[in-house]
């Protein structure tokens, strides 16, 4: 299958125009069907495939979202990375209204979400997912984003830590000020579960937030749905700029190593006992979640080698039991 990029599109960057070749179509997945048809076309020789995130009539707020089929459908259509962006609130005086922030962390406060794949559903991915998330992004799509943005001179910030709130609604004084205090950056409603939900899934992810407003911790400056897609309009051509330059150069490199490295920690990440087979099929896809933990493979020895001392000296079965409870406790 060809090298595919996934771009997830949010507020006012769903424009297919820096396609060529475009043609559009609908899928489902597993999870149901993502946010709207997909997109896909040319920059270049690199082939993108375009979600909008809230829908093109933007209709879907940030909690009705289905994050988990539009990751999925992206990956099941052949994406390799993705890349998002998000309209984003400032939480800091120097994080200018117009600036790029490229996220390397992030601090999640929404609760109303589906957080993993791993849900114990039929048809679903076996197991449970336990994904590290440092780094939360990958570095070598920033790197990338990075540079294209200081060639085009754009005032940028190289790290940034993104809170996400449920919304739809926007913060209140104190929320802001507490959220200012505990030294994030920005302030957004989609970056999670996102970042997240791309890891289990080994997909090498990364997001631009693109700052619109100062929330309201700010005298003089209130944000508003108005003001936000104001700012977004002024932004939109540079970030599409931007989007095509890096999609350039990540087209132009191999991805091998990266992918590998990605499909491994998502591997990794997944309990599940040894002879449970974790494929599953949907779709037109298959994933492959094989997942060994090395902790449950000590630990399954551990076992073995105490039924067996257990055995040759008679001792009770209760006795058998007991050590396995201390053992998973452990």
């Amino acid at each position: 299958m060809d090298f595919k990029i996934g771009i997830i599109g949010g507020t006012g960057l769903e424009d297919p125009k820096i396609f060529n070749n475009v043609q559009e179509y609908k899928v489902s997945t597993p999870f149901g069907s993502p946010s709207d048809a997909l997109v896909e076309g040319k920059v270049g020789n690199t082939t993108c495939i375009l979600l909008s995130r809230h829908g093109r009539e933007h209709n879907v707020s940030p909690t009705n979202i289905n994050y988990r089929a539009n990751l999925w459908a992206l990956m099941q259509q052949g994406a390799k990375v993705i890349l998002s962006t998000a309209a984003s609130g400032s939480l800091k005086e120097e994080v200018t209204p117009g600036s790029f922030v490229f996220l390397d962390s992030f601090i999640d406060r929404t609760f109303k979400r589906e957080i993993t794949f791993h849900d114990g559903k039929n048809g679903h991915p076996k197991g449970v997912c336990h994904i590290p998330m440092y780094p939360a992004y990958n570095e070598k799509l920033r790197q990338i984003l990075i540079s294209s943005a200081e060639e085009l001179k754009y005032k940028i910030f190289k790290t940034g830590t993104a809170i996400c709130i449920e919304g739809p609604r926007y913060s209140s004084r104190a929320e802001s000020e507490v959220y200012r205090g505990w030294n994030a950056d920005i302030i957004n409603m989609t970056v999670c579960p996102e970042v997240y939900l791309a890891k289990e899934l080994g997909i090498p992810f990364a997001t631009t937030a693109i700052v619109t407003d100062y929330d309201c911790w700010r005298e003089g400056e209130k944000v508003s749905v108005d003001l936000v897609a104001q700012r977004m309009q002024e932004s939109s051509d540079k970030a599409k700029t931007l989007f095509v330059t890096a999609i350039k150069k990540i087209g132009a490199i191999r991805w091998d190593d990266e992918i590998i490295m990605a499909k491994k920690t998502a591997r990794a990440g997944v309990m599940i006992e040894e002879h449970v087979n974790p494929l599953i099929s949907g779709n037109q896809c298959t994933t492959h979640f094989k997942v060994t933990s090395d902790i449950s493979i000590k630990f399954m020895d551990r076992i073995r080698q105490k039924v067996c001392i257990l055995y040759t000296n008679c001792i009770k079965l209760k006795d058998l039991m007991d050590y396995i409870n201390k053992e998973e406790h452990s």
